[in-house]
């Protein structure tokens, strides 16, 4: 049946896929701000909202909220990212009003109530707490934060100790206020439902929300890779290596994508065949590429012993200097099947199809057909990725790791080696 789009008087964009098998709906308010919209002062208060966005309305309090929803069997929850906020729920399709009402009631009548906050600032403590302490999560955060040193796109969603603890709830207010308004959202359902109904609905719960908020937009990201270890006596270590990646609207996007997928995408891929089969120098190892709406990050992560990290790093290297010279058309149309079986999958779960519009509105401002997208992927070919490999990973590193990295070789040593993209890598100095 396809997406249906409406847009309110106030400028809310709403949207349905109707999938008249369903019995249930999947369907959520997406914000585009997140922890990138916080000034220097606010860092981590875009997810502190998220959390106290459950702690009590005017006319529910935070253990309504939750029996509301359960009562029928529903789900409900949040999700603070880099560049956007979500607020969704699934239930059976009859119960679409009620989470409907439930969902705009925690966006405009949130109590920020200074006991509840109190609690909350305490679990969100713990929450930092637990991630620092797993190696395998911390990682990213430290990865991110020297990849783009000194700015809000590198710096973690939790925020500091320190500054969850300062917050109060007026700050929680202002920057709702600020950056929450009908032209920064989507409000968008997948399932059993008709496009119609569901549009009424809203209209009469957030039609009359602000169109538009004063907060400001985020500063352009820039790029800056370096160098970040933390030595810990581990069994493991937690190495990572990235490069700028490409912005969502760039021309290289789906490419960057797809190269990720033929480096480290699945076990028919280069680092995990070469690395970890025939090798045996790790126990996971992938490659991934992050897309944001102004730049973007590809990286490489590989969990492995102390005794392997000097022979592992040079390998990899090696794999991605291989990549920026030849690339099979095999491999290729492998990424490229891959990538089409990963949308049509998403588009059967009706919570990813709803997260997957959302996403496209946000970022493009209309929905974009999978017959769209595959045309974009089968306009790819071998020597645009190698020569976008080359390109890439000729860029100043990021190198981030975290265990017993005593034997990692320095920054210098695996920035000059990524140089040279003709010659193979050179055994690395410890």
């Amino acid at each position: 049946m396809g997406v249906e789009v409406s847009r309110l008087s106030n400028g809310l964009t709403v949207a349905t896929e109707t999938l008249p098998h369903l019995e249930t709906v999947a369907l959520g308010i997406w914000v585009k701000s997140g922890s990138r919209n916080e000034q220097d002062n606010e860092h981590g208060i875009a997810h502190l909202l998220e959390h106290m966005a459950f702690k009590g309305t005017g006319k529910r309090t935070a253990r309504q909220i939750a029996t509301d929803i359960e009562d029928v069997g529903g789900e409900i929850n949040a999700a603070t990212s880099v560049e956007t906020t979500a607020f969704y729920a699934r239930v059976l399709s009859a119960d679409m009003p009620l989470a409907v009402d439930i969902l705009a009631d925690i966006l405009t009548d949130s109590k920020f109530d200074p006991r509840e906050l109190e609690r909350e600032q305490h679990v969100i403590l713990q929450e930092i707490g637990a991630a620092h302490d797993v190696p395998d999560d911390i990682v990213f955060d430290r990865f991110t934060e020297t990849a783009f040193r000194h700015q809000a796109l590198g710096r973690s969603v939790l925020g500091t100790p320190e500054t969850v603890q300062s917050f109060t709830s007026d700050q929680l207010r202002g920057f709702l206020e600020r950056q929450y308004s009908a032209d920064r959202m989507v409000i968008v359902a997948a399932g059993g439902l008709k496009h119609d109904d569901f549009v009424r609905e809203i209209e009469s719960r957030l039609g009359g929300f602000r169109a538009k908020a004063d907060g400001a937009m985020p500063q352009y990201a820039n790029y800056v890779g370096g160098d970040y270890r933390e030595h810990r006596d581990l069994m493991d270590a937690q190495i990572m290596l990235g490069f700028e990646g490409r912005a969502y609207h760039m021309r290289d996007f789906y490419a960057s994508q797809v190269l990720s997928s033929i480096l480290g995408g699945g076990m028919s891929s280069r680092l995990f065949q070469e690395v970890r089969e025939k090798h045996g120098l790790c126990y996971s190892i992938y490659a991934f590429h992050w897309g944001f709406s102004d730049t973007g990050i590809f990286g490489v992560h590989a969990a492995t012993g102390k005794e392997d990290i000097e022979a592992l790093v040079p390998l990899i290297l090696g794999e991605l200097q291989k990549v920026g010279q030849e690339i099979g058309q095999d491999e290729l149309d492998r990424a490229r099947a891959q990538y089409r079986a990963g949308l049509m999958m998403a588009r059967e779960n009706p919570a990813s199809r709803a997260s997957q519009i959302a996403r496209q509105l946000l970022l493009y401002g209309r929905p974009i057909d999978v017959d769209e997208l595959m045309e974009r992927l089968s306009n790819l070919t071998v020597d645009r990725l190698t020569d976008l490999s080359s390109r890439l990973f000729s860029s100043k590193p990021t190198v981030t790791a975290i265990g017993p990295v005593g034997t990692l070789a320095p920054f210098e040593a695996i920035r000059d080696a990524l140089a040279d993209q003709v010659a193979m890598p050179r055994k690395l100095a410890v």
